[in-house]
């Protein structure tokens, strides 16, 4: 076997000599035969590595031709290779020697998910967020012809979802506008994390009229079309697939016009064909554009036969999570308000607007990979009459914060934004933790910010939110699974609840870590240590009351799954230390400024202190005299 591993049961496998694949230059020496086995044992790994480990499972079998020609026609590290998005590198990083590391692929201190510079001079960004790698390409390149270069190729690989992004078409203006020697590798599949929504120009039309181009896409268009069921929605989402499969650019009208060369389309899936293309870019002076058509989840049948994601990922939203929650009370709040629409930048499987989608088609609406349009547009929806609502992940929103606070804030617009995976989200590492919104959010004025703690508490805290009109909501949420409480545990409005009352320490909690909170206070009783717990639920604003509450403590403690400085701990001992007479002694526990590794959630967690056990200690550790 070539990638010298284990045998996937195939005799025409098991019958192959190893070869050993152990950096870029070695698939050179291989025919096209040998690289259509090697093909077909690296997709086998992929999936049995994902099964096991997590991780993007569709757009990394979908790479693997093209990966191994841009490999055999390219001298990764000289020639620099950028992935948008570094969730399709999977293939890159087996090819530039880190096969064995894939048992500890996305685990603590194990092989990321991503590229990384830390792991491997072949990765030259840590691309997790998309649509940024033409940008680099641009600075590299023009680097790289400056005085100080090295004259290296520079050559950035970006999906057709990635494209929609707007700062795509800000990389793209700029390297067709400097002439810049760089290949930008078209990945178009028809999809980003669900199908892709472009529809950019007129222009389209000649391109669908070219006999190759239809060719290869009716392929594809026939296999989408024959795996999906029957009925007038589904028929819609057919539309929506073909539209996907077959919407790109005018090669002549859009790329040229912005004065880049344009080739293509190519099979994505043909070796040879593509490493000629790319050597033929190669040879070209100025930013040239090789379109290759792919399909997402290849070779795979689960992948293929899955018409939304293709198996970008092997997650869905789980029964009990938040996210259940959430798309629980936005479908029962949308049968008695007609005015109730939803928008996604592009996820509408992961953050639970899927079941809403189906159920009102008509008021869904994926903007692509573009959460600053989405913002904005909601501010107009807002305007026109209607009630937007924003459901992402709290890692991409900070892309979008200067919208949030002069698009809608400043315009006093009551968009809700649902906050998935905030907090420490775990495997994906550094770049999808969602630690930032808390600081930001609850400094945007006129904002009002939640933060449940519990299933039924995310509902009640959305039903609220339709009740507030006079600027932006947030509900922020973790990935976690969401604790199941009765009605008397249920808080409302905007005012925190009162957990349980004592008198020597107060313990006010933001979120998920009330059970946290409430663990410390039963081990600190056994030190005969009365506590206060408050379910803090409202960020910004936050609640008079309980801050009045906390100050009569001789000790106050604050825990919050976001970043400790500037955030609600520090909000909230601003407020004490305002307040007259004699301030409590204050600790804030929070995420320090810094970037956090990859690993389980609660492990994080606890390694930062962040749990019953580093909450008690903390307080033991700093009680006042006299307790």
């Amino acid at each position: 076997m070539i990638l010298n591993l284990w045998s996937s049961g195939s005799a025409e496998l098991e019958s192959w000599i190893p070869i050993g694949i152990t950096c870029p230059a070695d698939l050179r020496r291989l025919s096209y035969n040998d690289l259509a086995l090697l093909s077909h044992e690296i997709r086998n790994f992929i999936v049995k590595t994902v099964q096991e480990n997590g991780g993007h499972l569709g757009s990394n079998l979908g790479v693997v031709e093209l990966t191994l020609a841009l490999h055999r026609a390219f001298d990764s590290p000289r020639d620099i290779m950028l992935w948008d998005t570094g969730h399709q590198a999977y293939v890159h990083k087996i090819l530039t020697g880190r096969l064995e590391g894939f048992s500890s692929l996305r685990k603590p201190g194990g092989l990321s998910g991503y590229p990384s510079r830390a792991e491997s001079e072949h990765d030259w960004i840590e691309n997790s967020h998309a649509s940024t790698a033409l940008s680099y390409a641009f600075g590299i390149a023009t680097a790289q012809a400056s005085e100080n270069g090295e004259g290296r190729r520079v050559i950035a690989i970006i999906g057709d979802g990635a494209l929609t992004g707007g700062m795509a078409f800000e990389g793209l203006n700029n390297l067709g506008h400097s002439g810049s020697n760089a290949i930008i590798v078209l990945n178009d599949n028809g999809r980003s994390y669900a199908p892709t929504v472009s529809l950019l120009s007129d222009s389209l039309k000649k391109l669908r009229n070219n006999p190759k181009y239809l060719e290869q896409q009716e392929k594809l268009e026939k296999k989408v079309t024959g795996l999906l069921p029957f009925g007038e929605s589904v028929e819609r989402a057919i539309d929506a697939a073909k539209a996907a499969v077959r919407e790109i650019w005018d090669p002549t009208s859009f790329f040229e016009d912005l004065g880049l060369r344009y080739n293509g389309p190519f099979d994505g899936h043909n070796i040879e064909a593509l490493e000629k293309a790319f050597r033929n870019a190669a040879g070209f002076e100025g930013p040239t554009v090789i379109h290759v058509l792919t399909e997402k989840g290849r070779g795979y049948g689960p992948a293929e036969n899955d018409p939304i994601k293709r198996l970008h990922d092997i997650g869905n939203p789980k029964p009990g999570s938040y996210t259940a929650a959430f798309t629980e009370i936005l479908i029962k709040e949308s049968e008695s308000r007609s005015d109730l629409v939803a928008i996604t930048a592009a996820m509408p499987d992961s953050t639970g607007l899927l079941p809403f989608s189906e159920r009102f088609p008509e008021r869904f609406f994926d903007v692509g990979i573009a959460e600053q349009h989405a913002v904005t547009a909601a501010a107009g929806m807002t305007m026109g009459g209607l009630r937007p609502v924003i459901a992402v992940y709290a890692t991409f929103l900070n892309r979008a914060f200067d919208q949030i606070n002069f698009d809608v804030a400043l315009h006093e617009q009551p968009v809700i934004f649902c906050i998935d995976r905030a907090g420490i989200t775990g495997p994906d590492g550094a770049s999808h933790h969602g630690l930032l919104d808390m600081m930001l959010l609850s400094k945007v004025p006129g904002m009002t910010m939640f933060a449940p703690s519990s299933y039924q508490e995310l509902q009640q805290m959305f039903s609220d939110a339709l009740e507030i009109t006079s600027g932006p909501i947030a509900i922020r949420y973790p990935r976690t699974p969401a604790p199941f409480v009765s009605e008397s545990e249920v808080g409302s409005g905007i005012e925190a609840r009162r957990v349980t009352e004592g008198t020597n320490v107060c313990i006010l909690s933001v979120g998920k870590m009330l059970p946290a909170a409430v663990e410390a206070s039963d081990l600190l009783s056994k030190h005969e240590l009365s506590s206060t717990i408050w379910d803090v639920r409202v960020i910004a604003p936050l609640d008079e009351k309980m801050i009045a509450d906390a100050h009569r403590h001789s000790i106050v403690v604050t825990i919050e799954d976001g970043v400790a400085e500037g955030g609600v701990g520090s909000a909230i001992a601003g407020h004490l230390h305002n307040l007259p007479g004699r301030t409590p002694k204050i600790h804030v526990l929070g995420v320090p400024v810094s970037f956090i590794d990859q690993g389980d959630p609660e492990d994080l967690l606890s390694s930062l202190g962040l749990d019953a056990k580093g909450l008690t200690e903390t307080v033991l550790a700093n009680l006042p005299e006299g307790l």
